[in-house]
């Protein structure tokens, strides 16, 4: 009698970000994938080389596009958003670029959620629209009336941020992507704050889902990435009018005539993006920057859990300030957007986030500088915590009227909390509160320690 086969075991999150990628390493049994600095790989001979070229090797031909630490990291990062496939590059910005470009092209509109990440909003209305490529902003993006209103003939693709940086002002992703579905078009969303530990956007309707990988994913500061994931779902073949480049032959030379819809079906803007877009542009990663971010994510979900802990900890502590008129973290149950965040965040709603001074501009100057513990640099997702002055540095090239409008005010403050003990990050607030009400209290590493660094002489 033949055993009827088990389903497949379901790994968790943490076995998951550990474990999967990995490609194997045949030369000497490494079991971290090595970093292969190489700029190109070598053909046996000359067949060889032709079948590298024409694809029916599946072997690599050159670091700009494709390389095997890269490789591991790619079916890594696609196997924990379960998507279809990953393309690494060399940066948050290259990833937007990446994503957006593979479907848009002259001509099109695309709409976008209006709070969204300062650099993508520079890209979309000073480079895309050199490009002829025009974003329009709607108005409430949790209202899938305002999306379906401002849909025209030539619009090509909606697109929104998972945790808005940084007011917090979740987005419905499910009722996006449903109502770009029904207008026959994808939803593309940046996930860089909640990672694929927080949420997994392609679960709730998304096609295609990028981060800044430099952020959480890498965690600790040391390195500039981006990766570009597509979901693998969308129908193009249903759309040749739409995206008429996914149905032309893939070779321009009159032999061969397959279309990327033809070889690759719903795969068809996956690989579009990685070979004339990634990979035409450049904007490759270099492999020692994906062994770096191969190796933050396998303490992924340890460090989101202390991150989103933490946030929530000196969220709750901000809020009872006197001078504190405002805290924009959903993880708190005085917050609008906090039943969205218990619907798509049930692990923790992240630890970016803003407060805002009553006392403005003034009063924040005078807590940024007071802090000790915080590093006041501009990055979010790294291991420390950092604080920054949105008004005067992210956020200073808006006009006074659009920081007003984006709740952008003199005296807020955006925190990307770290994974410190979080006893030391509100003693380091509270100090800075006590700095800002006139007094004068001591520093908290006070003079400082007696060990030297260790001299060199007779080493």
């Amino acid at each position: 009698m033949t055993e009827t086969p088990r389903d497949a075991h379901e790994f968790g999150f943490s076995t998951e970000q550990v474990h999967a990628g990995y490609l194997g390493e045949a030369g000497h049994g490494a079991r971290i994938t090595p970093i292969y600095l190489s700029a190109g790989f070598v053909f046996d001979d000359f067949e060889h080389a032709r079948a590298r070229f024409a694809g029916t090797d599946p072997g690599y031909v050159y670091s700009r596009i494709n390389n095997p630490t890269n490789a591991a990291v790619e079916k890594l990062l696609a196997d924990l958003e379960h998507g279809a496939g990953a393309t690494l590059v060399g940066s948050g910005q290259a990833a937007a670029t990446v994503a957006l470009l593979s479907v848009l092209k002259a001509g099109d509109h695309f709409l976008s959620a209006p709070s969204i990440y300062e650099g993508t909003r520079a890209l979309f209305r000073g480079n895309f629209a050199r490009f002829g490529i025009e974003v329009e902003f709607v108005d409430d993006p949790n209202d899938p009336a305002d999306w379906h209103r401002r849909v025209r003939d030539n619009t090509r693709l909606f697109f929104g941020e998972a945790i808005p940086n940084p007011k917090n002002d979740l987005i419905d992703i499910e009722a996006i992507a449903t109502s770009a579905h029904e207008h026959g078009v994808p939803f593309a969303i940046d996930s860089t704050v909640p990672t694929p530990y927080l949420l997994r956007p392609i679960d709730h309707g998304a096609d295609i889902v990028f981060h800044s990988t430099s952020k959480f994913l890498a965690g600790h500061g040391n390195s500039i990435g981006g990766v570009v994931i597509d979901a693998g779902r969308f129908d193009w073949a249903a759309h040749p009018d739409s995206y008429p480049h996914l149905h032309q032959p893939i070779f321009d030379d009159g032999v061969e005539t397959a279309t990327w819809v033809d070889k690759f079906g719903l795969k068809a803007n996956f690989a579009f993006a990685r070979a004339v877009v990634a990979g035409r542009f450049g904007t490759s990663l270099s492999p020692f920057n994906a062994f770096l971010l191969q190796q933050g994510i396998e303490t992924l979900s340890l460090r989101l859990d202390r991150h989103a802990r933490n946030a929530l900890a000196v969220a709750t502590w901000l809020e009872r300030q006197p001078e504190v008129s405002g805290v924009d973290y959903p993880g708190l149950p005085s917050n609008p957007f906090h039943a969205l965040a218990q619907r798509y965040y049930p692990r923790g709603a992240g630890s970016v986030f803003a407060f805002t001074l009553a006392g403005g501009q003034e009063a924040a100057k005078t807590l940024y500088d007071a802090v000790e513990v915080f590093t006041r640099m501009t990055h979010i997702g790294d291991v420390r915590s950092l604080i920054l002055h949105p008004p005067t540095t992210t956020h200073s090239r808006l006009s006074a009227a659009e920081r007003e409008q984006a709740g952008i005010h003199p005296g807020l403050i955006r925190l990307s909390v770290g994974i410190e003990d979080v006893e030391d990050l509100l003693a380091d607030l509270d100090r800075a509160f006590r700095v800002l009400r006139g007094e004068n209290p001591p520093s908290l590493r006070g003079a400082g320690g007696d060990a030297e660094f260790t001299p060199a002489d007779g080493l």
